[in-house]
């Protein structure tokens, strides 16, 4: 059962944030805007055996992504085969031809991926995005669950969470 006490918290855990600049940009009309990350204390909770089948996949995609990315800067496989034009590699705003040859230690190119999730009416998830490039969102959960232990320690001392600290 949620514990509602950070409810009580949420400006302050908001004003935690913009202390510490937590921001995002968007693009909007050819004009890039930052704004604060906004915090909501209502949790999603995700019962475990629902979470160990995202985390499967989620591992699983990351994994293809690494390996998207290693052949694109060898072997190209993905191209010479036909799957991916060349043009949607080369043309990407994303794509560094310095890394060209470069092959990262373990192989991983992708050292932090966000990979956002929504959750449909049909309570299915789906994968909204992925994001490869750094600063990502991916550090904004990490921050938000500090700023929360801060605010209010005794939520993560009543309930029965994950917290991998």
């Amino acid at each position: 059962m949620y514990n509602y006490e950070l409810l009580e918290h949420t400006d302050t855990v908001n004003e935690l944030l913009a202390r510490y600049g937590v921001k995002f940009g968007i693009y909007k009309n050819n004009t890039f805007k930052e704004q604060l990350f906004p915090f909501d204390a209502i949790p999603r909770i995700i019962e475990k055996q629902e979470f160990a089948g995202l985390e499967a996949g989620l591992k699983q995609r990351v994994q293809a992504l690494n390996l998207f990315l290693r052949d694109i800067y060898s072997d190209k496989k993905i191209v010479k085969d036909g799957v991916v034009p060349e043009d949607f590699i080369f043309a990407s705003s994303g794509y560094m031809a310095e890394c060209e040859g470069v092959i990262p230690p373990k192989e991983v190119c992708s050292h932090i991926s966000g990979i956002d999730l929504v959750q449909g009416k049909d309570r299915q998830w789906y994968v909204l995005e992925d994001n490869l490039r750094v600063p990502s969102g991916a550090s904004y959960p990490m921050i938000a669950r500090e700023m929360c232990r801060r605010s209010s320690p005794s939520t993560f001392e009543n309930t029965l969470l994950e917290d991998n600290r």
